[in-house]
C-alpha cells in the first residue's frame, strides 16, 4: 500500500509537499527493507544510521527524523523507478550492485547514502530508460 502513494520521481517540491502532507513512519522504512535484497548492514548505510537503530525503525510506532524521512522517501520512489524500468527486482538489484562505467567504476549502490547521490542514479536510470547504455 506505501509503493501506491509513491511516485517513480519527486521534484523537490514534490518531496517536500509529501513530506509535510503525510505521516512517513515505519511502515515506509519496513516497505524499503522489503524491496532489497540487500542486508541491514547495507540499507543502514544508506540511511546513514548503524544497524540496530535501522532495525528499530522498522518496529510498529517507531518515528523517523526529517532527515531520514527524506531520505526513505528518496529511496522508495528510486525502487519504484528502478523495478519499471528492469522489470524485475533481481535485475534492478543485480544493476544497482554491479560497477558501472559512469559510477566511476563504483557499483550505484555506493551512492545511495546521500540524496544527491540518489538522485544522480536516479537520472542514470531515466537515462536507461530513455536509450542511453548506462
Amino acid at each position: 500500500m506505501v509503493m501506491e502513494e509513491i511516485a517513480g520521481y519527486f521534484t523537490d517540491s514534490e518531496v517536500l509537499d509529501y513530506m509535510y502532507s503525510r505521516d512517513i513512519n515505519w511502515r515506509h522504512v519496513l516497505t524499503l527493507s522489503n524491496l532489497t535484497d540487500t542486508s541491514d548492514m547495507l540499507v543502514s548505510g544508506w540511511l546513514n544510521v548503524n544497524v540496530k537503530t535501522f532495525r528499530e525503525y522498522r518496529k510498529s510506532g517507531a518515528q523517523l527524523k526529517e532527515n531520514i524521512k527524506e531520505h526513505v522517501l528518496l529511496l522508495l520512489s528510486l525502487m519504484k523507478h528502478g523495478h519499471r524500468i528492469f522489470g524485475t527486482k533481481d535485475l534492478f538489484d543485480r544493476w544497482l550492485s554491479t560497477p558501472n562505467f559512469f559510477f566511476d567504476g563504483r557499483q550505484p549502490s555506493a551512492l545511495l547514502h546521500t540524496v544527491t547521490g540518489i538522485r544522480f542514479v536516479s537520472d542514470r536510470l531515466s537515462a536507461i530508460e530513455y536509450g542511453d547504455n548506462v
